[in-house]
């Protein structure tokens, strides 16, 4: 394979609303490196599936224990800003699809501080994800095959997906597609199964715990008060990381345009759905109170209720496709990420070069290799070095909501002034609802300081600690790279002849 650098833009060179990489250009793979590999059957199905994390089927249970079946109001309350902030990502996506998503609109509307920061730091969130995933990963295979130590496995997945990335777009989405194909299936027999036995309709099944009653007759619909449903917003919120991989990936598809309204326009069916459809189906076939949904997952417990055979096993095949899915675009975002940061000078340029297929080689080796060196940490110093990594990556999402807030804010009068015919998607009640978004995750993020019993707080603080010194980096680097410039100019000034 040989390498070809692709264009790097830095300070003010940014790209105009017409032109690749502004706000209303053209910014798709094909003229920054990347290829369109991606089918139209790919970006559908990684849509559908970015919303359904392992976290769906793994941290629901503490969710339920804490809320009750006033958990539905948590998911509801944080699938609603998951909606309204795709919203307006996809307004600005749709108008310059390109593989930095979110971190090249802050970018063009805040300044490169701002692309700069929340890049690094939804990079870095995403190599913490992959050491994360492929622990979880290790712990169910070693389970079937304690031949191979955990270690073994994490290893043997983490070098099967890098292989998988570097090969080609199309075989990531390749893998993506059924791998999210899967979750997708399982989620929805789970929901017309579960349904079915709610409502008594299930043959063969006589499940004396089932049925809608469970929502209020155990300390009634939100048995630990009000305040519950807002502890569950902390707990759940995290599980939704992953809906804006669409919008990263549509930048390799041959309509990026149309990849991303079609996703920002279903993401509320998939959010009622997969979320609130399946949740409301554990709740209602096992009062939230039942021990066997701390002790073996809701998932698991639901199943067991109904008699289902092997019920563990089938979820842990189900969860073990749920970390690989995220385990495979974790690393797939982090790259491209890295990729876009390289483009804009704010990585190295070596990340921002491609093979002959289009893969960014050197991002997904650096990204996958922090991965590595997370999973020795978590082996290694599981209760300090990687605890911190994790607690201080927790919150990126909320920071990337907020910055995709503050930038649509921006963005839409830049793209109103000189590219509207690129508004194909809008948010809805500009600017008011997009204020009120923001407003709300800052109220999270204001709960999040007095949350002790979950680790909110320790969550919070360590991941500003981080952000902060990512702004301190940025601000260096532009203060910096101003210097710089200057320089050059001066001494271009000096070679002009006089007279």
């Amino acid at each position: 394979m040989t390498s070809q650098p692709t264009p790097k833009t830095t300070g003010n060179d940014r790209g105009g609303p017409g032109e690749p990489g502004g706000p209303g250009g053209s910014g798709t793979a094909h003229d920054s490196g990347l290829q369109a590999g991606l089918k139209n059957r790919h970006l559908s199905m990684i849509a559908i599936g970015g919303v359904i994390g392992a976290g769906l089927f793994v941290g629901s249970s503490s969710g339920i224990a804490t809320a009750g079946p006033g958990i539905l109001l948590s998911y509801a309350l944080v699938g609603t800003l998951v909606v309204l902030v795709m919203r307006m990502l996809g307004e600005m996506s749709a108008a310059n699809p390109t593989s930095g998503s979110f971190s090249a609109h802050a970018d063009r509307a805040l300044g490169s501080w701002a692309g700069f920061s929340i890049g690094w730091l939804y990079w870095f969130f995403w190599v913490v994800v992959l050491a994360v995933e492929a622990t979880a990963g290790a712990v169910i295979l070693e389970g079937w095959i304690p031949a191979v130590p955990q270690w073994g496995w994490a290893l043997i997945v983490m070098l099967v997906l890098t292989a998988t990335n570097l090969v080609s777009v199309g075989s990531y989405g390749e893998f993506e597609f059924w791998f999210a194909g899967i979750k997708v299936v399982a989620i929805a027999a789970f929901i017309v199964i579960g349904g079915l036995a709610v409502f008594g309709l299930l043959p063969g099944v006589d499940s004396e715990q089932a049925g809608l009653s469970n929502l209020t007759a155990h300390g009634g619909f939100l048995p630990h008060g009000a305040g519950a449903i807002l502890t569950g917003v902390l707990l759940v919120v995290f599980s939704f990381m992953g809906s804006e991989i669409a919008t990263l990936a549509a930048g390799e598809s041959e309509n990026p345009q149309q990849a991303v309204t079609k996703a920002t326009n279903s993401i509320i069916w998939r959010v009622a759905v997969f979320y609130l459809g399946s949740i409301f189906v554990v709740v209602s076939l096992l009062p939230w109170d039942s021990k066997s949904i701390t002790d073996d997952g809701s998932y698991v417990a639901a199943l067991d209720s109904l008699g289902i055979p092997h019920a563990g096993q089938i979820m842990n095949f189900i969860v073990l496709t749920s970390v690989l899915s995220c385990l495979n675009s974790g690393l797939y975002t982090a790259s491209r990420m890295a990729f876009s940061l390289g483009q804009r000078g704010d990585a190295p340029k070596a990340f921002a070069r491609t093979t002959s297929r289009g893969v960014p080689r050197t991002a997904i080796l650096v990204s996958v290799l922090f991965g590595f060196i997370a999973v020795f940490f978590n082996y290694k110093f599981p209760d300090s070095v990687f605890l911190f990594l994790v607690n201080s990556s927790g919150a990126v999402a909320l920071f990337v909501w907020l910055v995709i807030c503050f930038s649509q804010l921006r963005m839409r009068k830049i793209i109103q002034a000189e590219a509207p015919e690129k508004l194909v998607v809008k948010m809805w009640l500009y600017p008011y609802l997009t204020w009120a978004t923001a407003g709300l995750i800052v109220f999270i993020l204001g709960y999040m300081l007095t949350d002790t019993e979950h680790d909110g707080r320790t969550t919070i603080l360590l991941s500003l600690l981080v952000a902060a010194v990512v702004l301190v980096i940025s601000f260096v680097k532009e203060k910096t790279r101003g210097r710089q410039r200057a320089a050059e100019a001066a001494q271009a000034r000096d070679e002009v002849p006089a007279g």
